[in-house]
């Protein structure tokens, strides 16, 4: 493998799937960073219709279980939307630990993969 003027290094299987390995990876970051800012902004608007029930004067509200409103009672509202953020946030540490492991999986990867290719191998983003 030639490429602008360095020299020639052989890829082995090992090489390859290090290669192949750093690519998931890679994917798997990218959609990490997706259901990040997915569960960020649905803990925000959970927040948000926190805050809005309680300026509320309605002992009754209307609350979305699918695709259907219904009528329920404030306090049971309440409880449901903290059990949600509760959810939401449990999910978010998971994906941040994740996004971490993979991370840390990655810089590895580029380590062994740099070591042996140099400037040959390009593993950053543009």
């Amino acid at each position: 493998m030639q490429q602008g003027g360095g020299s020639e290094t052989e890829v082995t299987w090992e090489d390859q799937q290090n290669i192949n390995r750093f690519s998931k990876l890679n994917n798997r970051f990218h959609e990490l960073e997706d259901e990040i800012r997915i569960a960020k902004e649905t803990n925000d608007n959970l927040e948000d219709a926190s805050n809005e029930l309680i300026l509320t004067d309605e002992e009754v509200v209307r609350f979305q279980i699918g695709e259907v409103f219904a009528h329920v009672p404030k306090d049971e509202v309440e409880s449901r939307i903290e059990e949600m953020k509760e959810v939401t946030m449990k999910n978010l540490e998971k994906l941040e630990e994740e996004k971490d492991s993979v991370l840390a999986q990655m810089a590895e990867l580029k380590k062994i993969l740099y070591g042996k290719f140099g400037d040959s191998i390009n593993l950053e983003e543009d």
